[in-house]
């Protein structure tokens, strides 16, 4: 199950396992952004494809209004999975 908390006016934070079956919840919080989004992923266990494709087209939609899309305190089990797909050469990684 994934947990969706906004920090702030920009800012999210993403809680638990980020799979297919909570792609509308994604999608639909993050529908809601239109200016440039910072995720703190610090407590997300676990991303799937569906999850980072939420991502990507969230991504693409803030980037054609000159926005962008930010992960920050990505563990090391979802980092590897942004490392491997290539992802982590598009998304703005924050370090801690």
């Amino acid at each position: 199950m994934l947990t969706i908390e906004q920090v702030n006016k920009q800012e999210l934070k993403f809680t638990g396992r980020f799979d297919a079956s909570q792609e509308k919840k994604a999608s639909d919080e993050l529908s809601k952004m239109s200016e440039t989004v910072t995720i703190d992923m610090g407590d997300l266990d676990y991303i799937s494809s569906m999850g980072l494709s939420v991502l990507v087209n969230t991504y693409k939609r803030l980037h054609e209004t000159g926005n962008t899309l930010r992960l920050k305190n990505i563990n090391s089990h979802v980092r590897d999975v942004f490392k491997y797909t290539r992802l982590d050469q598009i998304f703005e990684i924050l370090e801690d």
